[in-house]
């Protein structure tokens, strides 16, 4: 009877040191390294050890859930051990009563009171994780079986600790922005940032059909009145043609030579070397590079080595905050709604930020433009006014100049799949 009794006092402490884990982990979990960090900066005790264990959560998460598994697993075993001894009704009874007992105790309670009061938790729970941590045979025994599991596991395994996919941080900014955490500016800024990591320079470029350059053979003065006809500060330099760049000249040294009085020199003696970059080069990588290398500007070549177009520093902080418009930019609206489900557009925009903007699933399979997916869809250069059927949306060549299609206007059409045809009909204002 006394052994029975010891073991059902070791069960009900067993279940209240499982309490304090519990509150442990959810405190910490819900504790975000910024937050600890403002503790600390506050001068709270322990929150220095909350800084260190918020950060590497990899580092004592698995320590953690493997003692509270233990604890749970020599609970219900003492349990059944006395209720074995008055029957196997008493067994059941106490498998009921340990279930029951050690929901209520060893995880609602406190798991509920660290959710409401996660620093307080934290902070007190603090050392005790990170001395679980720093224990070492634990560590090399959760080290083991992490590594018994990588190897069933296929792939990554648990190697690299959890995975948030893209789709995740997004429901979390959404959740923030709602809850007041974060404003809507903040929002979008973070959402460009997650879309910039898979972002290729191809997208962002200008293509070589707005590209103004001039030959190195071109004088001083001639090359001047050119950047100051287009405003551009950087003009890439040609050999032969606009496949054979051979540099960049600036127009501050374009004004100093003029200020000298070499006007009618060529401006082969004031070429710079310039960045060439793949167009499938990521657009962070290339912020990145720019940034170390204190360059605004990269030539883009295609898989030929052919000129695709070049992009600058300011198109890719563009990505990041929008569109920014200076005394030399015409004002032109990216899209624009025509008030009945139509929009209006430039056919250089994205097919993916037309799909966001206007909750449509156009394909982008082999093209970034939704003028180019017009061309695509078509088979050839449209002509104004021209219009194709696509996801359930009619795409119409609102403006086309030459070979480009400089306005774009969609119409949402009800009851309409993916389709692609054609009708030949003709703008008059175009």
């Amino acid at each position: 009877m006394r052994l029975q009794l010891l073991a059902l006092v070791a069960a009900l402490s067993l279940m209240f040191v499982s309490a304090i884990f519990a509150v442990a982990e959810t405190g910490l979990t819900r504790l975000t390294p910024a937050k600890a960090r403002a503790l600390d900066e506050h001068g709270r005790k322990g929150a220095k050890r909350l800084v260190r264990l918020t950060e590497h959560p990899e580092r004592w998460m698995n320590s953690l859930l493997f003692v509270v598994l233990v604890l749970q697993t020599i609970t219900a075993t003492l349990v059944g051990l006395v209720s074995e001894s008055y029957g196997a009704a008493a067994v059941v009874i106490g498998i009921f009563l340990n279930v029951v007992v050690g929901f209520v105790i060893a995880e609602s309670i406190p798991k509920t009171w660290a959710v409401q009061n996660p620093e307080d938790a934290a902070l007190r729970t603090g050392r005790l994780v990170s001395v679980v941590s720093k224990f070492a045979p634990l560590r090399y025994l959760t080290s083991a079986l992490i590594t018994v599991a990588n190897i069933i596991l296929p792939g990554k395994g648990l190697r690299e600790g959890p995975w948030v996919t893209q789709a995740e941080l997004r429901a979390t900014l959404d959740e923030s922005r709602v809850a007041g955490a974060i404003d809507s500016e903040e929002q979008d800024l973070i959402h460009n940032v997650l879309e910039l990591g898979e972002t290729i320079v191809r997208e962002t470029m200008k293509p070589r059909t707005d590209v103004v350059s001039v030959p190195s053979s071109m004088s001083v003065e001639n090359a001047l009145d050119v950047a100051m006809a287009v405003g551009y500060s950087r003009l890439p330099v040609t050999g032969d043609d606009i496949d054979d760049i051979v540099g960049v000249v600036l127009m501050k040294d374009l004004i100093r030579a003029h200020q000298d009085g070499r006007n009618l020199e060529p401006i082969t003696e004031l070429v710079h070397d310039v960045r060439f970059v793949p167009e499938t080069k990521r657009v962070m990588e290339l912020l990145r590079d720019m940034q170390r290398e204190k360059s605004h500007l990269a030539i883009v070549i295609d898989e030929y080595g052919g000129t695709a177009g070049l992009v600058t520093l300011e198109d890719l902080i563009e990505e990041l905050l929008g569109e920014i418009v200076d005394e030399f930019d015409t004002e032109d609206h990216e899209i624009e709604s025509l008030g009945d489900g139509s929009f209006r557009m430039s056919g250089r925009m994205g097919v993916s930020e037309v799909n966001d903007l206007v909750g449509a699933q156009l394909p982008d399979d082999d093209w970034d433009t939704v003028g180019g997916l017009i061309v695509a869809a078509l088979g050839h250069i449209p002509l104004a006014g021209e219009s194709v059927m696509v996801g359930g949306f009619k795409l119409v060549a609102d403006r086309v100049q030459g070979r480009r299609i400089h306005r774009v206007r969609i119409d949402r059409l009800p009851n309409v799949d993916l389709v692609s045809e054609s009708s030949n009909r003709h703008d008059d204002d175009y």
